[in-house]
């Protein structure tokens, strides 16, 4: 759970009536959360940051006038606070609600159906108060992966990497879009083998692997069942009804699993960490980057029991800090670092000692 220590106001945009009074209901039953106010445009948004000072806002992406998307710039312009993106992601919503983590969105959520609404009403509440709480921040990286993945190319990476047989495991949740866009960028052609769960809307995955592929040098593709892991490769878990696991060893390879969440989660990190510390032991790299809830956090304590090297995504430069915050507390992590020191940790990790060490 995260500690309440500010109260949350929320500043509710959307130009549909029933949907402002459906988030209100949901916000007035969260303990921590008051809506301050709630506005049907841009227009009326601007005025209502300005007198009652919110520090959350929720924003549909389709409004009349100024669309939620532009506005969004402005607002992480003038008034940077955390915003959450709300819209129906059709196959067009998809690619607008990416663009909104691009410009620096906390995060994108579907509008409820009748069948999740409950669900949808425990997530929203939980981020706007981790939001307000401190523990969540508005996105840095991700508007500059052109030209982050473009100095990597040109500045790192010339000789063949000398891999020394381990591999990365990683996870990442709220936020994770944008940590994943500025990280993997940095891993050379020749990277390690690294399998990744990312709890992500299904809808996102094809604008994110889009952008992976563009500007990533490794090879990125979707976890499949039995698929090896091969230097040069990474794999993404994000299948929403398949757990991932590291199966064997040697030649390890990715196992789906179609069964029950784990602690809530599916894909769980948490199940990914514990199978790789059961196969690899010392052999692996694990990492938990930005995150909400504590998925992650068991199977993170014991890669660090097995001798593996274990990383957290620092405080500062996380999204959502609370699942690295959980591992830290856990006394799970050997190292702390900023999202920027990540990729080159993991590749001295995989890196035989004698190059390690130089």
């Amino acid at each position: 759970m995260i500690s309440v220590r500010t109260r949350a106001r929320v500043l509710v945009v959307d130009d549909s009536l029933t949907m402002r009074a459906f988030f209100g209901s949901i916000f007035d039953r969260a303990p921590g959360v008051e809506v301050v106010g709630t506005a049907a445009s841009a227009e009326e948004a601007r005025q209502m940051i300005a007198r009652l000072r919110p520090n959350v806002m929720t924003l549909d992406i389709e409004m009349p006038g100024m669309n939620g998307l532009d506005y969004l710039e402005e607002v992480m312009r003038d008034r940077p606070m955390p915003v959450i993106m709300l819209s129906s992601l059709t196959q067009k919503g998809a690619e607008a609600s990416f663009q909104a983590l691009e410009r620096g969105a906390l995060d994108c959520f579907p509008k409820p159906t009748s069948e999740n609404r409950e669900e949808f009403a425990q997530r929203l509440s939980t981020l706007v108060v981790a939001a307000a709480n401190g523990s969540a921040r508005s996105a840095r990286y991700a508007r500059d992966v052109p030209a982050r993945a473009g100095a990597h190319h040109h500045h790192q990476h010339h000789s063949a990497f000398d891999w020394n047989g381990r591999i990365g495991v990683m996870s990442a949740s709220t936020g994770g879009v944008d940590a994943l866009l500025h990280l993997l960028p940095g891993l050379p052609a020749d990277t390690p083998p690294v399998v990744i769960s990312l709890r992500i809307e299904p809808e996102l995955v094809p604008p994110l692997m889009q952008r992976l592929k563009t500007h990533c040098q490794a090879r990125v593709v979707l976890a499949e069942d039995g698929r090896p892991l091969r230097q040069g490769e990474i794999q993404i878990a994000c299948d929403p009804a398949m757990h991932a696991v590291i199966d064997r060893w040697p030649d390890p390879s990715v196992k789906l699993l179609r069964t029950d969440p784990v602690n809530g989660a599916r894909p769980s990190a948490s199940l990914l960490f514990a199978t790789a510390a059961r196969t690899a032991g010392a052999n692996t790299v694990g990492v938990i980057l930005t995150g909400i809830g504590t998925d992650g956090v068991a199977g993170m304590k014991a890669l660090h029991a097995s001798g593996a090297l274990t990383i957290a995504q620092d405080s500062p430069s996380c999204l959502v800090d609370q699942a690295p915050a959980a591992a830290r507390e856990a006394g799970a992590i050997t190292r702390d670092l900023p999202l920027d020191a990540i990729a080159a940790a993991l590749l001295d990790g995989c890196r035989a000692a004698a190059h390690a060490a130089a």
